[in-house]
């Protein structure tokens, strides 16, 4: 095979600092469009984001070359800084949860991302990230998972 054929889909999932409520009506959209933008100007596919007001979700397409662990702190990052110059104090948690999705699960997992709202109704962040860690098999001792 000449070239490189890949699709790589991952499902990123990170709170605020202490799960802090700051993600805000009035700045949550602008907030995702603007890491929207991040994740485009990273030559990067952003499928679906959404979330509540102490964490977010976001389903990106990522080349093969492009380091996971830079994607994710150009977003943090970027969207930290922006968040803080027009508004107030933001800071994201140190860690984050990244997931690999299979194309047969996108649709699931971009419903599942537009329906945070009403997920998050009757479960808490934490409940759900344990859930994540242990739908994928991925190991942690619950000490260390919160910052």
């Amino acid at each position: 095979m000449s070239s490189t054929l890949t699709r790589i889909l991952i499902h990123l999932v990170f709170s605020t600092r202490d799960r802090m409520p700051l993600i805000t009506p009035d700045v949550r959209g602008k907030l995702y469009e603007y890491i929207r933008g991040i994740v485009h100007r990273k030559e990067a596919s952003l499928f679906e984001i959404g979330g509540v007001p102490d964490h977010v979700h976001i389903l990106v397409q990522i080349d093969p070359t492009m380091p996971l662990s830079g994607l994710v702190q150009n977003i943090k990052g970027g969207s930290s800084r922006w968040v803080k110059a027009h508004s107030k104090s933001f800071y994201w948690q140190r860690g984050y949860g990244a997931f690999s999705v299979s194309e047969s699960n996108r649709l699931v997992v971009e419903r599942y991302i537009q329906n945070q709202e009403t997920h998050h109704a009757r479960h808490t962040f934490q409940s759900e990230f344990i859930q994540l860690l242990k739908r994928h098999g991925v190991p942690y001792e619950e000490e260390h998972v919160w910052d």
